[in-house]
């Protein structure tokens, strides 16, 4: 029973918390009856590509839903937050406009946990993003995840912020 009111507790702080995000107004964009639309035109990218619509090869170090490369986790946790999905939908908009380039991605966990609990979670990170960047049109054959677990750490404090930071998965493109 205890576990049931705190798994409640923790749900209404979710909800609550996902009630207070900022509405952005969707920009109106008149579309061309006759022109043509590509699979890459579909994807969601959260109007993160209104401020740069680069998504070629150059697009990778101006274009800034691009730039951004790093996905955070909470403690022990799969689920990607919100705030990481238009970023993903630019990559996967990305990658279906640009079939010579591969992505790899590399699974992360902190310190905590034995090594092989760790290698799992990290492959298991890849695994969530993986299936996003799909889900929002990218080619799997275009997709590889490696898991480093904790051997890769940004930081190697033993304190929260630094766990927080190597809780992740990087993006890593190659031709």
């Amino acid at each position: 029973m205890n576990s049931s009111l705190r798994l409640l507790a923790v749900a209404l702080t979710v909800v609550s918390m996902s009630a207070c995000t900022k509405k952005v107004k969707p920009v109106e964009q008149v579309s061309d009856p006759v022109a043509p639309t590509s699979q890459a035109d579909d994807v969601d990218t959260g109007g993160m590509n209104d401020a740069s619509n680069d998504f070629s090869p150059a697009g990778l170090d101006r274009n800034p839903c691009l730039m951004a490369r790093t996905v955070k986790f909470d403690l022990d946790r799969t689920e990607i937050s919100g705030e990481f999905d238009a970023m993903i939908g630019c990559h996967a908009k990305f990658l279906t406009m640009n079939a010579g380039y591969k992505l790899s991605l590399g699974g992360n966990a902190d310190e905590r946990g034995t090594r092989e609990y760790n290698l799992g979670l990290g492959e298991r990170r890849n695994n969530a993003v993986m299936d996003v960047l799909k889900a929002k049109g990218a080619s799997g054959s275009q997709i590889e995840g490696i898991s480093y677990g904790e051997e890769q750490p940004t930081c190697t404090e033993s304190t929260e912020s630094c766990w927080a930071n190597n809780r992740r998965v990087e993006f890593t493109y190659s031709k």
